[in-house]
């Protein structure tokens, strides 16, 4: 084999082992998936508020609670702390 390919082969596997967590010391965090639609109503608030409070576009809220998207990234670690603790969020956010 080349050289090229001995190197891309070697970046796919580490890229892999870091994807599965193997690579040595490297925990990887998933966050879990959020029903935003049930997040939104154990808050107590409207689609415009949530968004509003949370710094989410209102027509992406509208996209995640219908299901025809996901959220994903810092949204959905976002998310995640806004279900384990939306008043912490709320605080943070207000300073």
């Amino acid at each position: 084999m080349s050289k090229a390919f001995n190197s891309i082969k070697q970046g796919l596997q580490e890229a892999i082992a870091h994807a599965q967590g193997h690579e040595q010391g490297i925990r990887m965090h998933r966050p879990q998936p959020v029903d935003v639609k049930a997040l939104r109503a154990r808050v107590d608030m409207t689609q415009e508020e949530f968004a509003a409070r949370f710094g989410f576009s209102t027509a992406t809220l509208r996209h995640w609670e219908r299901g025809d998207r996901k959220p994903h990234g810092a949204s959905l670690v976002l998310l995640n702390v806004i279900q384990h603790n939306p008043r912490a969020v709320i605080e943070a956010l207000s300073a």
